[in-house]
């Protein structure tokens, strides 16, 4: 039975205290009022002791008699609680392996990013190259909750990708316009491929995260953002910030060398090139999970 010699025996030869005789009362009481009463739960029930039985209980006490009797309020309406459906349009083709990302416009990505200034409320559209961060172009939506700064981004990565012959994977979230047909047609003829995150995880873009986050900050802060009092200032400022972002601002990933320089040294040779994004294995599995799990196996041999 799984049970200690000595633990039989303490449960055998024990003695009813008032408490016990008192929680034994308390569990017949709520049994019997259930019973009349089947359609109120455990707090309308211990109200009813209350008035009725002249007993003071505790609600935690009387729910504690509620599960041990197994009992629960009926209703005719009762909430059926329906577990959501996530059904993801386009697999996830990169997950955890954007570090094996080898060459330009492999894997591009995009995402929507807020600046609020003032009273003004400016809806940019980026999209990014992975492997050397370049911004290959920008959209400022004219009015908030636009969709054609997505489409019209789109139009010029599919113009930037014509004639090149080694397949492009585009990955976004799944937001409204990145999962609609008018957005998915403009590409179905090319040469492009389509990967999104998983629904609630923004982590699965990490690129995408962290450049809105230095982007934001430095624009903010460098290009004193805040201080502007008209919208075509604000404007004028975002794109003076990518040109900026393009062919002067170091990047850290780059070995702080500048996206457009990066891009310019890896069409002349001068880095090497590798294999990698082939290779890659996929998986749900976050990277810290996986060192764990590694330093485990290691441990064991």
């Amino acid at each position: 039975m799984g049970v200690s010699r000595s633990g039989y025996y303490k449960w055998k030869n024990h003695v009813k205290t008032d408490r016990d005789y008192n929680r034994d009362e308390m569990i017949e009481i709520v049994k019997q009022v259930h019973e009349e009463h089947p359609s109120h739960g455990h707090r309308w029930v211990n109200a009813y002791i209350k008035i009725n039985y002249n007993k003071k209980y505790s609600d935690g006490y009387i729910y504690k008699a509620f599960k041990y009797l197994g009992v629960k309020a009926e209703s005719k309406h009762q909430v059926h609680y329906k577990p959501r459906k996530v059904k993801d349009k386009y697999p996830n083709l990169i997950f955890t392996t954007w570090e094996t990302v080898d060459r330009p416009r492999q894997v591009i990505v995009s995402d929507m990013t807020a600046f609020k200034v003032w009273f003004f409320y400016i809806e940019v559209t980026f999209y990014f190259d992975v492997f050397t961060k370049q911004i290959l172009t920008f959209k400022i939506a004219e009015r908030r909750g636009d969709r054609r700064q997505y489409i019209d981004g789109l139009k010029d990565v599919v113009e930037l990708l014509k004639g090149n012959k080694e397949p492009t994977i585009i990955h976004t979230d799944q937001g409204s316009v990145y999962s609609s047909k008018a957005y998915n047609e403009l590409i179905k003829d090319e040469n492009i491929v389509r990967s999104m995150s998983r629904a609630g995880k923004p982590t699965d873009n990490p690129v995408n995260e962290s450049l809105n986050g230095w982007i934001k900050e430095e624009i903010y802060i460098d290009f004193k953002l805040e201080k502007c009092k008209d919208r075509n200032e604000i404007v004028e400022i975002i794109k003076r910030y990518v040109k900026y972002y393009n062919s002067q601002r170091p990047c850290f990933s780059l070995g702080y060398d500048t996206p457009d320089n990066y891009y310019r040294r890896f069409r002349n040779g001068e880095i090497e090139k590798k294999d990698t994004f082939s290779k890659r294995e996929l998986t749900e599995i976050p990277k810290f999970v996986q060192k764990k799990m590694k330093k485990s196996e290691n441990a064991e041999k």
